[in-house]
């Protein structure tokens, strides 16, 4: 550990009403995106993601979002993440919320957290790291807030920070509510809602529960995502498998996983995708798009997505 901390690489944020945040990224970091704006509104997040809700703190003013790239360490996510932690603790905040991946509420966290866009920040919805933190008003200054959240993609490390401060009385605590469930995306968008958004439903796909197997059908959403593949041998995709709440998680993950994999074999057996550009996962019932007390939301939830991954 002590090699790695070798490796410091400066960093300094911005300020934001009239302070600065000095924190120093463990590795070959370099800057890929920085957003400044004088009036914002931020909702911080101040726990997990559960019952179909994000508690957070709704954040007024100015503020500096960056992204932050690693290159090729090869860094767990903690040992990019505890020494961001321990300098912003150092630095007179106190931690709001810390959480690890399906802790932190998997996917649903992800997509309801402000997080920049693909290829400045990719998030590994089974390996990323999250806190928000705060430093309280002293004397005319104005509370100052922070958020980090980290992740991997291959050997790249991913860093976002947010800073963003305010008066403490403009503060106010909010939930954001659970997305509405995606509306299937035709077969002639799936190239354009993989680079739009980072990620896809195939949702032809169709999983009895307890079951992984495919159909011998045709699937008009795996042709559209072998052609994207092939289109640019440099494109990768994770395939993440779902589940509906029917059994015990251990049981799910590992059905969301044969899930997944059954749809890469699929790929390359039946359409020529390269099996170096795919790779494969599930998180069973852990990242809900609806209730699983109707039939409806349980059929919905058994399901594939297609996550894109670093070009790098």
């Amino acid at each position: 550990m002590l090699a790695r901390l070798a490796l410091l690489v400066g960093l300094v944020l911005l300020p934001v009403a009239g302070h600065a945040l000095d924190l120093s990224i463990p590795g070959n970091a370099s800057l890929t995106r920085e957003i400044s704006q004088d009036s914002d509104s931020y909702r911080l997040p101040l726990g997990p993601f559960e019952d179909g809700t994000l508690r957070t703190l709704r954040i007024e003013g100015p503020s500096v979002q960056q992204a932050w790239r690693i290159e090729g360490q090869g860094m767990t996510t903690a040992q990019i993440f505890l020494p961001l932690r321990d300098q912003i603790e150092a630095q007179g905040f106190d931690i709001l919320f810390d959480c690890a991946g399906s802790a932190c509420g998997g996917f649903d966290f992800r997509f309801n957290t402000r997080v920049m866009a693909a290829p400045d920040i990719y998030v590994d919805l089974l390996d990323y790291r999250f806190l928000s933190a705060r430093k309280d008003a002293q004397g005319e200054a104005a509370a100052e807030y922070v958020s980090v959240l980290v992740s991997r993609s291959g050997r790249m490390g991913y860093v976002q920070i947010m800073q963003a401060g305010q008066a403490a009385s403009a503060a106010s605590v909010g939930t954001v509510t659970a997305r509405p469930a995606p509306a299937p995306v035709a077969t002639g968008e799936l190239e354009q809602a993989l680079l739009r958004d980072g990620h896809v439903i195939l949702s032809d796909l169709v999983f009895e529960t307890g079951a992984s197997d495919l159909s011998d059908t045709e699937h008009a959403s795996l042709q559209a995502l072998a052609a994207f593949l092939r289109a640019d041998p440099d494109r990768r995709i994770a395939l993440v498998g779902h589940t509906d709440s029917v059994g015990g998680l251990d049981d799910n993950i590992a059905l969301s996983r044969r899930r997944a994999a059954s749809v890469l074999e699929r790929l390359v057996s039946a359409h020529d995708v390269p099996r170096t550009q795919l790779e494969s996962n599930g998180i069973g019932y852990l990242s809900p798009i609806m209730a699983n007390t109707t039939p409806e939301g349980r059929e919905a939830n058994r399901r594939v997505e297609a996550v894109l991954l670093d070009t790098d």
